[in-house]
């Protein structure tokens, strides 16, 4: 029997020989180290765990559990399905950073201390930056900035978070924070990479600035390895459960605002990652399973979405509603992806997000929070009005103006099989079910009831959407953020460093020129109150400055010394 390795060093140690690799034998090689990793995943046993002892702690870098388990088999299949995509891109730069993007994320899911999972929490930001700036374009160098900003914010408030606990509890152990101040600071660290409200701005900035295929990487990893952060250290924290809430209607609400698909699809992952958030909240057996199953569908779904969105910006070169339509006849297979994507991500029985948004909301209706079950209804509603607006003005509304015609071979692939799975997964929930934290799961999605209730709502849903179109066509608005009082705020801190702090210096500077000018006047004619100028008969006076300086000195000298005495 092989023995298993852990699976972020495959990625890392399969990074190295990429730029060396050429043609056909590269494209084997890029969907040859996934599959390697997915064996090594499936190798590892429940309870494997291997560290080495570090400064008197303990480093966990492999702590196998259920729960880590799931996530690591996502992350692993999503990344064959994104490589297969990105097969026909040619710089090396982009296959290197989702390498160690994938490596990253696996680290953090895999590591039993805080200590090891912040190095690699860190090296996730910095490997993730290079898919957006890949695109190298002014907007995509400006969003990787402020992306990196936040997320050196959020590795700062983790990293204190972090040191608390430590101190306090004399253990790197990844275990619930007890402290106060350390349980603040460490769920700030992890909510920023989740895109808590109002910490999300980074996310609809800049995934949709990224490269055709980085954004899809980007879709995946650094949301739901803190949602899985989340699940491991915060698991029933009520406040969780409403933030989830909040994130599903107020991304939803923004995503129905946006003219731009790949923003519209951005907004729709802090909404789909509320669900997750409010499982994970609600704490029960049953909102766990939900939050993660969620993980699990919503890679599927939300990274063929952007694999749809590119490859429409990839062939047509258009990403904005307003320029769009008449796609369905030009790009059938883009058209018939991204409609199965849609009634995923919407919930629609026989698609894998109905299983487990249902289950989110059912964990709500469970635990007795009415009000939660409500915000996540609404989002649901407001999920497939946003998805039917996308695909009727990208594929079926009448465009005679545009061109396009479908992506290449490997891209359809990826997103024939990504979709196939989303299908797979919505018919035959138990093969879900098998993985999932807590078993046996004991939730049956399709009950009688559950079905008509869902379908009547989209139904609705569906009749307001056509009956008043034109209040959903998009419109060439630019859509104000949270980032708008982030950036006014800088520019007051920018404004208050460049007049008023600035004034204050320069006044402090002329006070101390005066002062050093004294100084060195006096230097110059030490016998002068004022000083005076530099002449050949004072210098060569024997009372200089030197001499004056180091009588002053042994005078102090001796005082010290006599007061010792």
């Amino acid at each position: 029997m092989i023995k298993p390795i852990l699976p972020a060093l495959i990625f890392i140690l399969g990074a190295i020989p990429i730029p060396f690799l050429k043609g056909k034998l590269k494209q084997f090689y890029l969907l040859l180290v996934p599959v390697l990793a997915l064996i090594d995943l499936y190798s590892l046993g429940v309870g494997t765990q291997w560290g080495i002892p570090f400064l008197g702690y303990e480093l966990i870098f492999l702590k196998v559990d259920r729960l880590s388990l799931i996530i690591g088999y996502i992350f692993v299949l999503i990344g064959f399905l994104a490589l297969l995509y990105s097969l026909h891109v040619k710089e090396d730069l982009q296959h290197i950073a989702a390498f160690l993007y994938m490596a990253s994320s696996l680290g953090v899911v895999f590591s039993g201390d805080y200590f090891s999972l912040f190095v690699f929490w860190e090296i996730m930001a910095v490997t993730s930056v290079f898919l957006v700036w890949s695109q190298r374009e002014k907007a995509s160098l400006d969003a990787g900035f402020r992306y990196l900003l936040m997320h050196i914010l959020g590795g700062c408030c983790l990293l204190t978070g972090i040191i608390i606990q430590v101190i306090e509890t004399g253990t790197v152990a990844l275990t619930p924070p007890m402290n106060g101040w350390a349980s603040l600071l460490i769920l700030i660290g992890f909510g920023l990479n989740t895109a808590f409200i109002p910490l999300h701005t980074w996310l609809p900035d800049a995934y949709p600035e990224g490269t055709v295929v980085g954004s899809v990487f980007l879709s995946v990893f650094t949301t739901k390895t803190g949602v899985y952060t989340l699940a491991r250290c915060f698991s029933g924290n009520e406040i969780l459960a409403y933030m989830g809430g909040i994130m599903a209607i107020y991304g939803v609400i923004f995503a129905l605002l946006q003219n731009d698909i790949r923003r519209l699809i951005s907004y729709h992952i802090v909404s789909q990652v509320g669900y997750m958030v409010a499982g994970v909240g609600v704490g029960t057996e049953l909102g766990v399973n939900g939050g993660i199953a969620h993980v699990f569908n919503h890679i599927l779904y939300k990274a063929l979405l952007f694999m749809c969105t590119g490859s429409i910006l990839y062939m047509s070169g258009k990403r904005k509603l307003t320029e769009l339509g008449g796609l369905a006849r030009m790009m059938p297979v883009t058209c018939i992806t991204c409609v199965i994507a849609s009634l995923s991500i919407s919930g629609v029985p026989g698609f894998n997000g109905f299983v487990s948004k249902g289950m989110v909301i059912g964990s709500a209706t469970e635990s007795q929070k009415p009000f939660l079950e409500l915000m996540l209804t609404l989002a649901s509603v407001g999920t497939f009005l946003s998805f039917t607006k996308l695909c009727y003005f990208t594929f079926f509304k009448r465009n005679d103006e545009i061109k396009a015609k479908e992506s290449p071979l490997n891209m359809q692939v990826a997103m024939i099989l990504t979709a196939s799975l989303c299908i797979l997964f919505g018919v035959f929930p138990q093969i879900l079910f098998h993985v999932l934290p807590y078993t046996p799961v004991g939730y049956h999605p399709y009950t009688f009831f559950h079905v008509i209730g869902v379908a009547q709502l989209f139904l609705v849903a569906g009749f307001v959407f056509f009956k008043a179109r034109s209040a959903f066509s998009p419109h060439p608005w630019i859509i104000l953020d949270f980032d708008y009082l982030y950036r006014k705020a800088f520019q007051a801190i920018a404004w208050f460093c460049r007049k008023p702090l600035n004034d204050f210096r320069l006044s402090i500077q002329a006070l101390f020129s005066k002062a050093v000018g004294y100084i060195a006047s006096l230097s110059r004619n030490p016998f002068s109150p004022k000083g005076g100028d530099y002449n050949e008969n004072i210098y060569r006076n024997p009372m200089g400055l030197g001499v004056l300086l180091a009588i002053l000195f042994l005078f102090l000298y001796g005082l010290i010394y006599l007061v010792r005495l």
